[in-house]
């Protein structure tokens, strides 16, 4: 015979059950349907030139999916990372942080550019990187730490270079270049049209060529909602190929 605390247990334990059953269902139609909105950070790189159309073919996909693109300098995503106000980022470098995690996203590649009709010959030395005007990232970008980084390689400092102007975006230096304003390192992606049309030229140095890769970064313990897995296991398979 149950004891009266049983009588008491006996039902509220069944709708329980029955509350735990009802939740599993649920998470299994979440598992068939993606939907939501998907907030990711970016530097400029990834951002402008890279997620765009990855985030167009995953919404052919995914109907119900929208896209949020905060476009930053990769240290100022990082810091929205690591304040809990991102769930995944694309950056150009990485920032030194215990609580976040890098998975290599694309490769990339720096290359020294100037206007299409400047008459700089089509490879210099780096020694020559000194003696011309030079458009420079601001600090906190990817693409400028990895210059810097490129740079110390063949020992020149960024005080010895004959900066004319530091802006906040590829775009900006980038129609600083046309403009003939200076020369200044940018990735590959960002000149890609440019360099088609003909209104910037690619100058290489000798010795020195400039592949970096970009990356994901999430944070370590924080686990995704399924749509945002769900996008980051559609980028694996899509760059992957």
């Amino acid at each position: 015979m149950p004891t009266k605390e049983a009588e008491v247990l006996y039902p509220r334990t069944l709708a329980i059950l029955e509350d735990l059953q009802k939740l599993e269902d649920d998470l299994a139609m979440v598992g068939q349907s993606v939907s939501g909105e998907l907030i990711i950070g970016a530097s400029t790189i990834p951002g402008a030139y890279i997620l765009p159309s990855i985030a167009s073919s995953f919404k052919s996909r995914y109907p119900g999916i929208s896209f949020e693109i905060r476009i930053e300098d990769s240290a100022r995503i990082i810091d929205s990372l690591l304040a809990n106000e991102l769930l995944i980022a694309f950056v150009g470098a990485k920032t030194v942080a215990r609580k976040v995690k890098y998975e290599p996203f694309v490769e990339d590649e720096l290359i020294l550019v100037c206007a299409g009709d400047n008459p700089l010959p089509p490879k210099i030395t780096p020694e020559n990187l000194t003696e011309l005007p030079f458009i420079f990232r601001e600090s906190g970008s990817g693409t400028r730490k990895n210059i810097e980084t490129f740079l110390a390689q063949k020992k020149i400092g960024v005080d010895e270079l004959n900066i004319v102007a530091v802006l906040g975006s590829s775009t900006a230096v980038k129609e600083a270049v046309k403009a003939d304003l200076g020369v200044s390192i940018l990735s590959r992606y960002a000149v890609q049209d440019e360099l088609a049309a003909g209104s910037v030229r690619e100058v290489k140095i000798h010795g020195l060529t400039m592949g970096r890769m970009l990356y994901i970064a999430t944070a370590t313990k924080r686990t995704l909602p399924h749509h945002y897995q769900i996008f980051l296991n559609f980028i694996a398979k899509t760059t992957s190929g």
